[in-house]
């Protein structure tokens, strides 16, 4: 039934003109709609993706057995071994907005990768309430959009918890976002969102670049004081001269961040992914039968890149995956099965996992355009707070295909029936 619907179903489509007015509600930060069209244009995509209970909750499971992996302090120990010093560091706090992401092959989800500063989550909380059915009888089977305020209370709850983790009580009095030239970056719009939703809950925000921090024993710019700083560089270590005022108030505790160098350590690391899909490595650990279960079925069997497996690795590679250690956003990743010589010598020079590869799910957004699906759970505590897809087309995501981008998703009650064109 789910195959057929993302085969044959377009009675559920975006609808651009709500989605513009819930982007420009706010009209001291209006204008994010214009914003999007200009800098991102194919950030959400025209149809919605249909998902079936089963596999929710088995991705769900997979969170769960990934959760109980993390808390065992025999994997603690393993992976911060590796890990840079700063990372040793337990600030408390869990760090917010992991994203688990998955394939949906035929057998069942399967965690192609785990994300320390997912974004896009109040992204797809607005694509999800800008859904225009055909007819009252399929509005009615998606059931009602989920309240802007309940997911947005539940993402500031969620910073207020990572704050109170910390040992601080109340609530944060300034929070800042943070990325390297935020202006330019591709989700610079969803920075503004994050700063409009502290404000509407009475947190002073803004959006801020490492440069205009400096530690004086507290984390301040221009404006005063910072309390927690919402963290989305890919600098994971903090390592850069750039982020040195950000690493000394961190360190020093004089600032909560999040996510931090520890979460990134703990879930996000690929090598991980190695660890996770190894059953005897697991029981070594201690993780328990049901766990380890969980995870053989759930992540794809993953390898480190060594010089001593080169030539297996090699061999196999029309069926592998290729990625960086520590990359994010599907930079420098590769199939195996378009790998040159040229690259894969840059593989061997660098920190890579060969994971099996796992062919993504389809979704049809035309007559001839079939576009490539992967399901994003945004997860915070191990627990899943939204699902969203993403629709493309190419070796990664990427946000440049028409008709892709962010996409909701839809799950049971569904009758396919129901959702045929008249």
């Amino acid at each position: 039934m789910i195959e057929k619907l993302n085969s044959d179903c377009f009675c559920i489509s975006l609808d651009r003109g709500a989605l513009r007015q819930a982007l420009d509600a706010d009209p001291v930060a209006g204008g994010l709609s214009a914003l999007i069209e200009e800098r991102c244009p194919h950030l959400f995509a025209s149809l919605p993706v249909f998902v079936s209970r089963p596999h929710v909750d088995g991705m769900a499971k997979v969170v769960a057995a990934v959760e109980k992996v993390v808390a065992l302090p025999a994997y603690r120990e393993e992976v911060l071994a590796r890990a840079p010093e700063i990372a040793r560091l337990d600030p408390g706090a869990r760090g917010a907005f992991l994203g688990y992401d998955f394939h949906l092959a035929a057998e069942g989800p399967r965690l192609i990768e785990i994300n320390t500063n997912a974004g896009g989550a109040l992204l797809n909380g607005l694509l999800g309430r800008a859904q225009r059915a055909c007819c009252d009888e399929v509005a009615h089977l998606i059931g009602g959009p989920v309240p802007a305020e309940h997911l947005e209370q539940a993402i500031f709850d969620m910073f207020v918890r990572e704050w109170r983790l910390t040992g601080r009580e109340g609530v944060p009095s300034r929070v800042a976002i943070v990325d390297d030239a935020p202006e330019e970056q591709f989700l610079y719009p969803e920075f503004l969102l994050f700063e409009r939703l502290f404000r509407r809950f009475g947190v002073r925000a803004d959006v801020l670049a490492p440069e205009d921090l400096r530690y004086e024993g507290e984390l301040r710019d221009a404006r005063g004081c910072i309390d927690l700083v919402y963290n989305r560089l890919t600098d994971f270590s903090l390592a850069q001269e750039a982020h040195a005022a950000l690493r000394a108030a961190y360190l020093s505790g004089a600032v909560v961040v999040t996510p931090h160098p520890r979460a990134h350590a703990l879930y996000a690391d690929k090598r991980n992914l190695a660890l996770l899909s190894d059953a005897s490595g697991l029981a070594a650990l201690g993780a328990r039968e049901e766990t380890i279960a969980a995870l053989m079925h759930g992540v794809p069997r993953t390898r480190l890149v060594s010089a001593g497996a080169a030539e297996a690795l090699w061999s196999e590679r029309r069926r592998l995956f290729f990625k960086p250690a520590t990359g994010y956003g599907s930079k420098a990743a590769y199939r195996g099965d378009k790998l040159t010589r040229r690259v894969w010598s840059e593989i061997l020079a660098g920190d890579y996992v060969a994971q099996e590869l796992v062919e993504p799910g389809r979704r049809r957004v035309g007559p001839e355009a079939i576009l490539k699906v992967d399901v994003r759970n945004y997860v915070y505590d191990g627990k899943v707070q939204l699902l969203a897809a993403r629709l493309y087309q190419g070796q990664t995501t990427n946000f440049r295909t028409a008709g892709g981008g962010f996409a909701p998703v839809l799950t049971a009650p569904l009758r396919a029936e129901a959702l045929e064109p008249a």
